[in-house]
């Protein structure tokens, strides 16, 4: 079935509002209800891409609970968590780690309005001290019960729609794609609006098509794939 103008119009909506100085960094998270909830989160708020580090093995998965969020969310997958962190550091982000010492600040005391990745750990293990080495501030999320700790769905939650309010407060939101690159964003919204062509676009090795400005495709391809799009 063709694009309809409207659907492109929606996406090209959603696109303009993402952020992708704003992300997750998920460490043995692998349950699917958490992977679906904390994608549905990302969603919610606005957070381009998110991370997750699995034990070798066991591959973090979505399920219903995701509503289709994982259509909209990239979820990047990696074997340890060194690799991930210290690229995100080089890219200039703070890194703030869930995590209870003597060092942590409650995550509302703490300035997310700049590049920002909020790292969390499974619920039984916490974070690795590999991870916590490469963490620039322990946060923790004040409890006033038994338990200290919420579920790592609602913690992730909690820190990402702060960071949405201060950045709301700060007037920072982009509103018109600035929370992206140009480049990145037209790739993005390729893939949204045509996923199947963007993935045989990958596999032949040739870039993507471009599009008009009512997401109409601007070259002649196969018939095979002009049927599907």
């Amino acid at each position: 079935m063709p694009l309809l103008p409207r659907r492109f119009q929606r996406l090209q909506a959603v696109i303009d509002r993402r952020m992708a100085d704003l992300t997750l960094v998920l460490e043995h998270v692998d349950k699917p209800h958490n992977i679906s909830a904390i994608l549905r989160s990302c969603d919610a708020v606005g957070v381009l891409e998110a991370h997750v580090i699995s034990f070798k093995g066991r591959l973090a998965t979505a399920n219903e609970t995701a509503r289709g969020s994982q259509k909209w969310v990239a979820l990047h997958r990696y074997d340890d968590s060194v690799s991930v962190l210290s690229a995100l550091k080089q890219r200039g982000f703070r890194l703030y780690g869930t995590h209870l010492n003597a060092a942590a600040c409650a995550y509302s005391d703490c300035d997310f309005t700049g590049p920002t990745a909020f790292v969390l750990g499974a619920e039984k293990w916490g974070l690795t001290q590999e991870a916590l080495a490469l963490v620039d501030q322990a946060v923790v999320i004040p409890m006033q019960g038994m338990v200290q700790s919420l579920n790592v769905s609602v913690a992730a939650a909690t820190l990402l729609f702060e960071a949405l309010r201060q950045r709301r407060s700060a007037g920072l939101l982009p509103r018109a794609g600035e929370g992206l690159p140009r480049e990145l964003r037209q790739r993005r919204l390729f893939e949204w609006a045509y996923p199947e062509l963007a993935a045989w676009c990958r596999q032949q090795g040739r870039p993507y098509p471009q599009l008009d400005g009512e997401g109409v495709i601007q070259e002649e391809l196969p018939r095979s794939l002009r049927i599907r799009c």
